[in-house]
């Protein structure tokens, strides 16, 4: 008898070491660490009850240098689950931290490990070999793909889809839950009337292939509100981001960037950089300078009161700044900002 219980107790630990154990319905939430405020703002509204989610970075601070600090590792142990933004944002302090973590559950390759990148859609991939000289280009493309509200959608899709693989029991929830972030994020976007008349999938295929602005032309349809409708009157009109890190927000709401304050990506403006700038400014019709709440204001200062440029400082982050709360309402404060900029 003994030696039977002895097998019983062997088996189950091979079956242990071999099959992955998920979070069972009532269990414990789930540990969810984001590295940035805006992936940890969408597996909140995801996870809803279900999970627990702390986010390295506070919104703050520029993603690209977070300090691979032993309080983060402490905070990385206890995850079940790991989220990066990918596309390299992350590659100098990701693997400090998971080593540091000594989590096995997280590491890259196992269920608990989620590069929140794949599916999305990508700008700035270079065709070319890169080097250092060009400043801080990525290889994979441009890594702030949440700033466009259609990877957003896509994100929050691939999250719900992990998060059903590790707690099995609550997948009809998160489906439900990323059903919810999709209606809600389709209706800011285009409207409650026309996400109602048309459905969301339907209207960002129109808006992929050309067909958005003929298809609202046509009998019947509800007038276009939300973020599009607000920034349809700024449509082709020029903007001077400070960094490229607006890429997918300019290439979303069809704005268009003559010039960044950057001469490379990375690279602080020089005294000649401004003078370029300025005189660009001067010359054409560039009304807005778009900047990031963690950079210096000093040179986009020295610009505006040589040009009169409106500076528009803007959180790329949810908890940058106090109104600035989860992922939608980073697109109300953007698409608001900026819209006024503009009408002025």
């Amino acid at each position: 008898m003994l030696h039977v219980t002895r097998r019983r107790i062997l088996l189950l630990a091979v079956c242990a070491s071999v099959f992955p154990v998920t979070h069972a319905q009532g269990a414990e939430k789930l540990n969810v660490v984001t590295t940035t405020t805006d992936l940890a703002a969408i597996a909140r509204f995801i996870g809803g009850d279900k999970i627990e989610v702390i986010s390295l970075a506070t919104g703050r601070e520029d993603p690209h240098h977070i300090a691979a600090k032993p309080s983060y590792m402490m905070a990385v142990r206890k995850a079940d689950l790991w989220i990066r933004t990918g596309m390299e944002l992350e590659i100098g302090y990701e693997s400090l931290i998971l080593d540091g973590s000594r989590n096995t559950k997280i590491r890259i390759g196992t269920p608990g490990h989620l590069d929140a990148s794949h599916g999305v859609l990508r700008l700035e991939v270079p065709t070319d070999k890169i080097d250092r000289s060009m400043g801080d280009i990525h290889p994979l493309g441009n890594p702030h793909y949440l700033l466009d509200p259609l990877n957003g959608r896509i994100v929050a899709k691939t999250i719900a889809k992990r998060l059903a693989k590790l707690v099995p029991a609550s997948a009809s929830y998160f489906t439900e839950q990323r059903k919810r972030f999709e209606r809600e994020l389709d209706e800011r976007m285009f409207g409650r009337e026309l996400v109602a008349k048309l459905g969301g999938a339907k209207l960002w295929a129109f808006l992929l292939k050309g067909k958005f602005e003929g298809e609202l032309k046509k009998p019947g349809r509800p007038p276009l509100e939300g973020w599009l409708a607000t920034m349809q009157p700024h449509k082709g009109k020029a903007i001077l981001p400070y960094h490229r890190n607006w890429s997918y927000f300019v290439n979303r709401f069809g704005l268009v960037v003559p010039m960044e304050l950057e001469p490379k990506p990375g690279i602080p403006p020089s005294p000649g950089r401004l003078t370029e700038v300025i005189e660009c400014i001067k010359a054409g019709e560039i009304k807005v300078l778009l900047m990031a709440t963690y950079f210096s204001k000093k040179a986009p200062e020295l610009v505006s009161a040589q040009t009169g440029i409106h500076i528009v400082e803007c959180p790329m982050f949810p908890g940058a700044q106090p109104k600035v709360t989860d992922y939608f309402t980073l697109f109300d404060n953007m698409v608001e900002r900026l819209s006024e900029a503009f009408g002025q």
